[in-house]
């Protein structure tokens, strides 16, 4: 039997030869992190076909789903390899008064495969939550969502308040009704228009 291109397998959304793939090479002992990495390759394939308008939002959203099923199939053995280096942390949330969060948990999967230690702190988060978190976690990246524009006061108030505190974590704004205007009138350091957007910036912030 020839061997399973996890890539290419994710890459076409094939979630069933992935995690054949998988475990596969799992059985044959390959490195949890090269198989890792096998699986990155693919999401970074299926993000250009997202950015060259041939994969939409469900695919990306399938592809997230995939990758994660996969990853889990890792665990303790991705663990055990020593893959707990992270290039950055980023503390990702949807700001109070919204309790959208699917765009917000695609970014958290995709910035996860790309090596970023990732603290969700959740839907309608108050500025108090995300203050104390930063206070916790310096991270280097504050990723900032919501979904409704009558979210966007407490998306300009809670990067006011972080600016404020002297973090010096840059402040990234997301979103379906999010665009560069919004992150200016917000006084974000950035406008991610999708989750490649988001790992791009945050690789310049570490």
């Amino acid at each position: 039997m020839s061997k399973i291109d996890i890539a290419k397998a994710v890459n076409d959304l094939d979630e069933d030869l992935v995690i054949d793939g998988v475990k596969a090479q799992i059985t044959e002992g390959v490195p949890a992190i090269e198989i890792l990495a096998q699986l990155q390759e693919g999401m970074e394939g299926v993000g250009k076909l997202y950015e060259a308008g041939d994969y939409y939002l469900s695919e990306l959203i399938m592809s997230a789903e995939v990758f994660s099923n996969a990853a889990n199939l890792l665990g303790s053995a991705l663990a055990d390899s020593g893959n707990d280096k992270k290039i950055g942390t980023v503390i990702l949330g949807t700001v109070k008064d919204d309790i959208h969060d699917i765009g917000k948990n695609i970014v958290s999967t995709i910035l996860s495969c790309n090596g970023f230690k990732v603290v969700d702190v959740g839907v309608d988060v108050p500025i108090e939550t995300f203050l104390a978190e930063i206070e916790k976690s310096k991270p280097q990246v504050v990723g900032l969502f919501c979904l409704l524009t009558t979210a966007f006061d407490a998306m300009k108030d809670t990067v006011a308040a972080i600016k404020a505190s002297g973090a010096s974590a840059t402040v990234l704004v997301g979103g379906g009704p999010v665009d560069e205007s919004v992150a200016r009138w917000c006084a974000a350091d950035g406008y991610c228009k999708n989750a490649y957007d988001a790992v791009e910036m945050s690789k310049k912030a570490v």
